[in-house]
């Protein structure tokens, strides 16, 4: 059973005030809260465990290595994968997003070659593509979502062409919640003979994640939205394309042998883990996924949806309230405007002295907001502790900023 009070219990930060109310948090999109067994976890690791990982002849390197390198295979069950060695260390999505650009896109990729993306994209999905954009003289291929914000994955499919190389494409829009189906776009594509990366810093949080089903070739992962440490991370890369790949970053532990004339390169998954890791944050990341895979991603994803159905209903019944992103099935993140001259950072203030945690601006989507013709919203997105009550909470709040600006 999904007893959210007794989730609710694992999350110190939650039983704080802020400005002389409850804690209502609903900045998740942006980065998750902490359970207590990943701040457990940190600070024994600091305290009593900690040494570098890796090469060590002593005990509390050799124990550092084995709970670093155990992560490994826990981030696999999560996603699916069946090879812990197709999942590599990052600090999160944008590291992994731009490993793939570097090592894999820019040898493969040049003038006139075809980069397809949504305007759904997070920036840190669309800036290493303009990279190569503005190096290689590839092409940014874009796909519009509707009104509702929904993107339809045959449009994807036939933005396909025959100098498409990439498909760069998100599970979920971090601004409104839609989702995307990302199996039916690497099936196609997979045809075509073009692989596929999927961003899922969104889509991994909120709903059970099979890379195997999706059929993707590249999936991003962040630590600090999966209730992990900041800082923590990875993307899983099929073999066939870690074959393919040239090294990133160049240093220790990503080589096998360093001599006067060259360099004999590990073998993936380390040939793309240069330098000394962080190796607490990842480790911290680990105890955070067997969190979420104790209490079960179905059970997570079904508390989710009737609360996004609870808030989507009250949200609706607000008519002087503008909603970007009605789709069918959305995830419960919801971006919104007043109508009227409130600016989203006026209403994120007025929440807050309410202890309401949202936020305004840009999401770090700005094709995204030019799509809908504007300059910032409010979002209030929720996480698995999140309840009714503070549904409610959030829709006082609201009708206090439209007294205040209405």
């Amino acid at each position: 059973m999904f007893d959210v009070e007794k989730i609710r219990a694992d999350f110190p930060i939650l039983a704080r005030e802020v400005n002389g109310k409850p804690l209502v948090y609903l900045d998740n999109g942006a980065s998750a809260q902490k359970p207590h067994a990943v701040i457990e976890a940190v600070t024994r690791a600091y305290s009593m465990e900690y040494a570098n990982v890796h090469r060590g002849l002593h005990y509390l390197s050799n124990l550092a290595t084995e709970q670093y390198e155990a992560v490994r295979g826990i981030i696999a069950r999560f996603l699916g994968a069946t090879d812990p060695e197709e999942i590599v260390f990052t600090t999160g999505s944008t590291e992994g997003i731009n490993l793939v650009s570097y090592a894999w896109a820019a040898p493969r990729i040049g003038a006139g070659d075809e980069i397809v993306l949504s305007v759904l994209e997070h920036h840190a999905n669309i800036v290493p593509w303009h990279f190569l954009r503005e190096r290689n003289g590839a092409v940014l291929k874009w796909v519009d979502c509707d009104a509702t914000g929904a993107l339809d994955a045959q449009a994807v499919i036939d933005a396909i062409g025959p100098r498409t190389k990439l498909v760069a494409i998100t599970q979920m829009s971090n601004v409104t919640g839609s989702l995307v189906d990302v199996a039916a776009i690497c099936a196609a594509a997979r045809e075509k003979g073009v692989p596929v990366l999927v961003d899922g810093s969104q889509g991994a949080v909120h709903m059970p994640v099979d890379v195997a089903a999706i059929g993707c070739d590249f999936y991003a992962v962040t630590g600090h939205k999966l209730y992990g440490p900041s800082g923590s991370g990875a993307i899983f890369i099929r073999r066939e394309r870690l074959a393919e790949m040239r090294p990133f970053l160049g240093g220790g532990d990503m080589i096998r042998e360093v001599s006067r004339e060259g360099v004999i390169y590990a073998d993936p998954p380390m040939k793309f883990e240069a330098g000394t890791p962080g190796i607490v944050n990842q480790i911290g990341f680990g105890v955070a996924l067997e969190y979420l895979m104790a209490l079960g991603m179905e059970n997570v994803a079904a508390h989710e949806r009737r609360l996004g159905d609870y808030a989507a209903e009250r949200l609706a019944g607000l008519n002087w309230l503008n909603l970007q992103g009605t789709a069918p099935g959305k995830g419960a993140i919801f971006s919104f405007t007043l109508q009227g001259a409130a600016h989203p950072h006026d209403i994120s203030t007025v929440l807050d002295k309410r202890g309401i945690a949202v936020r305004a601006g840009t999401h770090c989507a700005m094709p995204l907001m030019q799509y809908f013709g504007l300059t910032a919203t409010c979002r209030a997105s929720f996480a698995l502790y999140n309840t009714e009550s503070e549904v409610d909470a959030l829709i006082s709040a609201l009708e206090l900023c439209h007294d205040l600006f209405g």
